[in-house]
């Protein structure tokens, strides 16, 4: 299963290019317009990670990161900041209110990229030391985060909700893929699709393609039937 990173930021093409990026790395991504609405999702998916504007409408990144660090659940999770505010006071009460890492605007997405790993293979380690909070990490987990972003805590299934049960042979779909293949299977097109997620048409097309890939299918037709035959829709 795919770490899961939220992106709230008020700017919907920051949001689409980041959103894009971790994507085709291998993140699951959950976005948000504002504080307000991502401090609802970080109840509701509890994310591996946060990327966070500061400036915001409704509630700031400032405030946002204040009342997810006053959880005890989500006191660990790593924040990255990014801003257009770049002064010394700015950063010093950004990591006052508990983010981990604090990127001025413009931003290259590789920076962000590597960043997230390196918190994320900090979060590993913490995880594995603190086996109440997570199931222990093997060494070749921690690998997976760095090669592909993807990692597979045994607890995830408790703390998010059931997923379907596939059969032996099924695909190991990401959360993303499914939520393709379930509008594929209803008969959407790739622009609905994307309309529907919030993904660029050509992140949709790269979901497509995998799950042609993954389920060894030449056409749309093919990959629905595969997935009405090993029960891939309609439980998810």
């Amino acid at each position: 299963m795919p770490l899961t990173i939220l992106v709230a930021d008020d700017d919907f093409a920051t949001r689409l290019s980041i959103n894009d990026y971790l994507e085709i790395l291998g993140y699951s991504v959950i976005p948000a317009e504002n504080g307000k609405q991502a401090l609802g999702l970080v109840e509701e998916f509890q994310p591996h990670l946060i990327v966070t504007d500061i400036t915001m409408p409704e509630m700031d990144g400032y405030e946002f990161v204040r009342r997810v660090r006053t959880r005890p659940a989500f006191r660990l999770l790593p924040v990255i900041f990014l801003t257009e505010r770049t002064s010394s006071q700015e950063r010093i009460r950004g990591y006052q209110m508990g983010c981990d890492n604090y990127l001025a605007k413009p931003f290259e997405l590789n920076e962000l990229g590597v960043v997230i790993r390196s918190l994320l293979d900090r979060y590993v380690l913490i995880a594995q030391a603190l086996p109440s909070q997570r199931e222990t990490v093997t060494t070749q987990q921690r690998h997976q985060v760095k090669e592909t972003g993807e990692l597979d805590f045994l607890t995830q299934k408790s703390e998010r909700g059931d997923r379907p049960s596939f059969t032996q042979n099924s695909p190991n779909l990401t959360q993303r893929e499914q939520q393709v293949l379930n509008l594929l299977t209803e008969g959407l097109s790739n622009i609905q699709i994307g309309l529907e997620l919030h993904l660029s048409p050509r992140t949709v097309e790269k979901h497509v393609s995998s799950l042609f890939r993954k389920t060894e299918s030449n056409n749309r037709a093919e990959l629905v039937r595969f997935a009405m035959e090993h029960h891939l829709v309609g439980n998810w």
